[in-house]
């Protein structure tokens, strides 16, 4: 009878690990790929036989006379519910706030006011794979002798739209103007994703980030772009993270204000187990196991406590959007919780959640109107199960890298902290990592000139060592 000894099995154990990890190595060594550019349709019914119209029109935001009383009548007829007592805004919104909220968008909040700010930049829209795209398009207001100004595509997220630049717009188109260098001046395109905003949502389904980064694509190229940098946080890291893999001949450079790895390898969770203890071993900076550690609360629970509305989103999104695109209150409850806690996750111990710290309630309220007067809310959810139903790393693009060359800036009250060791598997060719002061989710909105002074730096590099020609 054959009996083998523990030291056998363990040989045999470390042969087998061995083995398997140099056929991995040999076997996933990733091929400098392109992602394939997306040809959808996504008009209502059958697509016709003739030729897209490719004109582009120009679009303002204007509003009638019913569609505001409408919006006052509910606002007007709104049901609160009374908060625990104490509660703040660990239960999601707080209906006392909530109310004082209600109360500044009834009697003082000026839609009109704002509608004026809205269209101080060129709007237009374009028809792309059969829906229509809306989009602004800022160019710089004076350009220095022999100097011309680099495109740029700025794109928003959930629960973001295009008004999320409006501060930092005229940093990039005239920085000189606002105590900034005017070495690199920037012409602005700010899309919104289908389904956002005023841009026509998709009538079909399965239209995910790799089919808005392939609308947008065509966008830059209809506008006449044939190279230009990208920038994104939230949906915008996905998307301009899959133009960079579908056109990196196209591309000269993506800078990023989120950056998420969703496939994530051995050497993660390695480093999630003790990179607390061996920080150089996997390559954390100090300020990396700041923001870390301990993983638990600050990783895994913090996910957990802050994802359920992308389980619903990534789920049901037509059920709960229902009541959120019926009722103007119950919109604001559900998009002020983010703006919230995505700029500081302590925001939930105080009773206003924190919310006129970073930001005014005039921009707020824009924000929450766009989705109100659109009728976006559902069609901007739906995004979510678009992306997330074949289930997280087992799409193409998450196992594509990034050769373009890559900017980020790490804000340390974003949700999720992503260190450049982690960062670097994904885009390879990362050219700066900055641990930005102070910000959240929303950077564009709540740090505009941080922001820009990153981007203008990011591109400073890239255009002095002519980076997007050594891909």
């Amino acid at each position: 009878e054959f009996c083998s000894s523990p030291a056998d099995i363990m040989l045999l154990e470390i042969f087998l690990v061995l083995g398997t990890a140099i056929i991995y190595f040999f076997f996933s060594k990733k091929k400098e790929e392109t992602l394939p550019f997306k040809e959808g349709w996504w008009g209502r019914g059958q697509k016709p036989d003739t030729a897209e119209d490719t004109s582009i029109r120009p679009f303002k935001v204007e509003t009638t006379e019913e569609e505001l009383s409408d919006l006052f009548r509910r606002l007007d007829q709104a049901r609160f519910t009374e908060p625990l007592e104490n509660s703040c805004f660990h239960y999601g919104t707080n209906s006392v706030h909530l109310r004082k909220v209600v109360s500044y968008w009834k009697n003082q909040f000026n839609w009109k006011k704002q509608v004026e700010v809205l269209n101080k930049y060129p709007q237009f829209k374009t028809k792309i794979q059969g829906i229509d795209i809306h989009f602004v398009h800022v160019k710089p207001p004076r350009l220095p002798e022999g100097q011309s100004a680099k495109p740029l595509l700025m794109v928003h997220g959930w629960p973001g739209s295009f008004y999320e630049f409006y501060k930092i717009i005229p940093l990039l188109t005239d920085p000189e103007s606002h105590g900034l260098s005017d070495e690199h001046i920037f012409e602005v395109i700010c899309p919104s994703i289908p389904g956002y905003g005023f841009s026509e949502a998709p009538h079909k389904k399965d239209f995910n980030s790799v089919s808005a980064a392939s609308v947008f694509y065509e966008l830059m190229l209809r506008l006449g772009f044939n190279e230009f940098y990208a920038q994104g946080g939230d949906w915008g890291w996905l998307i301009c993270t899959n133009l960079a893999q579908i056109a990196p001949s196209h591309m000269r450079g993506l800078h990023l204000n989120l950056a998420s790895v969703t496939n994530m390898g051995v050497t993660h969770l390695l480093s999630i187990l003790l990179g607390r203890y061996l920080p150089g071993l996997f390559g954390f900076q100090d300020e990396d196991v700041r923001r870390m550690f301990p993983f638990l609360k600050k990783g895994l629970y913090r996910i957990l406590s802050e994802s359920g509305y992308a389980h619903i989103q990534a789920t049901k999104p037509d059920t709960v959007g229902c009541g959120l695109n019926d009722s103007p209150v119950g919109l604001a409850a559900y998009i002020l919780e983010k703006f919230s806690s995505w700029t500081d996750v302590e925001f939930q111990n105080l009773e206003d959640g924190g919310l006129e710290r970073k930001f005014n309630l005039d921009d707020l309220l824009t924000n929450i109107m766009i989705y109100w007067v659109s009728g976006c809310m559902v069609s901007s959810m739906r995004f979510y199960k678009e992306n997330m139903q074949k289930g997280i790393g087992t799409q193409k693009h998450e196992k594509l890298t990034v050769q373009v060359p890559t900017g980020i800036a790490s804000f340390p009250n974003e949700i999720l902290h992503t260190p450049q060791a982690w960062a670097r598997k994904k885009y390879t060719n990362i050219v700066s990592f900055h641990f930005m002061p102070r910000g959240g989710h929303f950077a564009a909105l709540e740090e505009p000139e941080l922001l820009a002074k990153d981007i203008l730096q990011f591109v400073g590099k890239v255009e002095k060592e002519q980076l997007w020609k050594k891909k």
